[in-house]
């Protein structure tokens, strides 16, 4: 069978790459700590793995609720800790009264850092309190190099995970019926827009997916996709509950509210 069918052409060098980590696992019979994943990355590990197979795997991001995870792929013989995960929360101090950070800026700021988007996590914000999880393995580099974000002059203080905010998103949880999963018409849906104002936003640039930009209206939407519409918030594709009698599609997503 061709695995590779079940995906799009471009999740194919991740999923080379998840089949390589399950070899090594399988191997070596030692586990592997991964970056950080986005859900999408998480949907095609989960998927790779199976339930029932002697490689298992927890996701883990610092907290509970959060978007990207670290995969601890590992053989049946070990219990994972939270420790295992190599996780580091930063507190990042500034002065909140004059001045506010937003999430682009903390998110600008690291990936000027010359690091991949793995290295972090989610960044949290709520109150003017900002936060952000990174891979333990580069946490000194960070402190040593971030000292502004935005206009604004910071300090980052290392803090426990169990220390984390609770993020000000909130997600709205709805079941759709949709006659397909291309990106307009899930877009349609989601934000209960026309079809033709959906079209012009896609064609416009308007539209990310798992935070890369999407001009194509029929690109095929699946479980895990994030989606960014600019102008209109974020949603996510929470599950495909499979197809009506009348062969539509039923799905549940969260939309940010």
């Amino acid at each position: 069978m061709n695995i590779y069918q079940h995906f799009r052409p471009e999740e194919r060098e991740f999923i080379d790459q998840a089949l390589e980590w399950k070899s090594n696992v399988e191997q070596q019979y030692s586990p592997k700590l991964t970056d950080f994943l986005d859900p999408r990355e998480q949907h095609i590990l989960k998927m790779l793995l199976g339930e029932h197979g002697e490689v298992k795997y927890q996701f883990f991001g610092g907290g509970p609720g959060l978007e990207r995870n670290r995969a601890l792929i590992y053989p049946d013989y070990l219990t994972p800790a939270e420790e295992d995960f190599q996780i580091s929360l930063f507190d990042i101090q500034y002065h909140r009264k004059f001045v506010t950070i937003e999430h682009r800026q903390v998110l600008g700021t690291l990936m000027s850092l010359g690091l991949k988007r793995g290295k972090f996590g989610d960044i949290l914000i709520s109150d003017n309190r900002v936060q952000f999880f990174a891979a333990k393995e580069i946490s000194p580099y960070i402190k040593n190099n971030v000292e502004s974000i935005g206009r604004a002059g910071v300090k980052l203080v290392e803090t426990s995970t169990e220390n984390a905010v609770v993020s000000a998103e909130v997600w709205e949880e709805k079941d759709l019926t949709l006659s397909s999963l291309r990106l307009d018409t899930v877009i349609s849906g989601i934000f209960n827009l026309s079809r033709q104002k959906s079209l012009a936003l896609i064609q416009h640039g308007l539209v990310k997916v798992n935070w890369t930009l999407i001009e194509n209206p029929s690109f095929p939407c699946d479980e895990g996709d994030m989606l960014s519409v600019r102008g209109h918030g974020r949603a996510k594709i929470i599950g495909l509950d499979g197809k009506t009698k009348k062969e539509k599609w039923r799905i549940t997503v969260g939309k940010q509210k």
